[in-house]
């Protein structure tokens, strides 16, 4: 329900002078299966870099390679360094970091030996505690150059397909539409329709990075107005510091023939894309809860995506009703019985006397688990209004310890359905709260 958002990044630096390695399958093989997680709308997968097992965002609106939150990863071997700048979307100033050649990535049996990337040792800038796992990097560019890459949302696994082995599957249910690859990013073309107006064309970014739905540039000379029923949200974190603009719905988005209704869409102020010179023809952006939908092949070198529609097609779009963010914060140690109903527990074998059972009344059990707590707050929503605030450390929902759950799990009970009454039971320097909210619809 609520998520993530938009995690998005533009690389400025010195120029390369070495080109890297391709990604290679062992001789012989059609295709590497790659199994992934898919949390809040984005692909982790994972990657061996240099020896040491990481997780990585599949993110194909990145163009190199880029490594953060290394604080758990103390024996990574970065090789050849030298200093960079890098800029990205958001409100904060370009950062330092470190350019690194020679490196060695391993996905399965896909192989790089001389692998280029980023790394950025800003410990602000970590997904971890949004997503609820660990993440160290994106990735993005690379794999689509050297491979066919089939994504199957659904069953959550990919294929890195050899491109010269490759057959494309003929199907009447299978839709294939041209990719205009500009900078080694992926533009198609679809059809937005705003309220009582007809489709406007739009050329738009597939960012496979991105958990959110659509973003759209608003350009009212093509039509591309903001409706009026909108609130200013927080899209998400980008390389330079966050990202903000109006969050609404237009009517629909037609993409390959595929029409998905009351399609969420996110509006974000153009402050925030300075470092970008010009669009061109670029109207916006589709993200990981559209694309969730099809299982998709990208054919980079025929420049074409296919779109086959899956399970998720018709699973209507998340809004964040309750106004909550979430994140882990660390652990925290918490204090369980582990009696039985009669408050008795029965000890073990090992501490009994022959025949004779031993009872201890009213046992508990001191265990470390995951602290959640409000990372922030819509003004004005449910959440809000309710008296919640950031910092907050939520303990149950409805009654339910959350500690039993993942993020997504508890990002879902705060935001079930419109109507539905949540109690939330927080504890705010050290005092104990109840806290109740009703969702209510975010548009008319």
């Amino acid at each position: 329900m609520a998520f993530l958002r938009h995690m998005v990044f533009l690389i400025w630096c010195c120029p390369v002078l070495l080109l890297s390695q391709n990604f290679e399958l062992p001789v012989g093989e059609k295709f590497q299966k790659v199994k992934f997680q898919l949390v809040n709308n984005l692909i982790i997968i994972p990657i061996e870099v240099n020896g040491a097992e990481l997780s990585f965002i599949l993110d194909s609106g990145v163009n190199k390679p880029i490594l953060f939150n290394l604080s758990d990863k103390d024996s990574i071997q970065i090789n050849n360094v030298s200093e960079i700048v890098i800029k990205g979307l958001g409100e904060g100033e370009p950062i330092d970091a470190l350019s690194s050649d020679s490196n060695i990535f391993k996905i399965g049996k896909v192989v790089n030996k001389d692998q280029l990337l980023y790394v950025v040792m800003d410990p602000d800038l970590n997904l971890s505690p949004r997503l609820g796992l660990p993440v160290h990097g994106i990735i993005g560019y690379d794999l689509f150059r050297d491979f066919v890459v089939e994504i199957n949302y659904s069953s959550k696994f990919l294929k890195l397909h050899d491109r010269e082995l490759y057959k494309s599957k003929k199907s009447s249910k299978i839709r294939t539409i041209p990719l205009r690859i500009v900078q080694n990013k992926a533009y198609v073309q679809g059809h937005v329709f705003m309220k009582n107006k007809s489709s406007i064309p739009v050329e738009l970014l597939i960012d496979s990075g991105s958990s959110d739905a659509v973003w759209l540039f608003e350009d009212m000379d093509k039509g591309l107005g903001i409706p009026e029923d909108n609130y200013v949200d927080f899209l998400g974190q980008g390389l330079s510091g966050g990202i903000y603009g109006k969050r609404t719905k237009i009517d629909g988005i037609s993409l390959g023939g595929f029409q998905l209704r009351d399609a969420k869409t996110a509006f974000p102020d153009l402050q925030y894309f300075n470092s970008i010179t010009a669009f061109g023809n670029r109207n916006g952006s589709l993200g990981g809860e559209v694309l969730k939908r099809f299982t998709l092949v990208f054919n980079y070198g025929e420049r074409t995506l296919s779109l086959r529609k899956n399970a998720l097609f018709d699973h209507p779009f998340d809004f964040n009703l309750s106004g909550i963010d979430i994140q882990h914060n660390g652990m925290r140690y918490i204090s369980e019985s582990i009696a039985d109903a009669g408050g008795l527990v029965l000890v073990d074998s090992g501490k009994s006397f022959g025949d004779v059972q031993i009872l201890f009344e009213n046992m508990t059990r001191l265990s470390m688990v995951p602290e959640i707590i409000v990372s922030g707050i819509r003004a004005g929503s449910p959440g809000h209004k309710a008296g919640l605030q950031e910092g907050d450390v939520i303990l149950a929902v409805n009654g339910k310890k959350v500690h039993h759950y993942k993020l997504q799990q508890i990002l879902h009970m705060l935001n079930e359905k419109e109507g539905k009454r949540v109690k939330v039971l927080i504890e705010r320097y050290q005092k104990d709260m109840l806290i109740t909210y009703v969702l209510k619809g975010l548009f008319k």
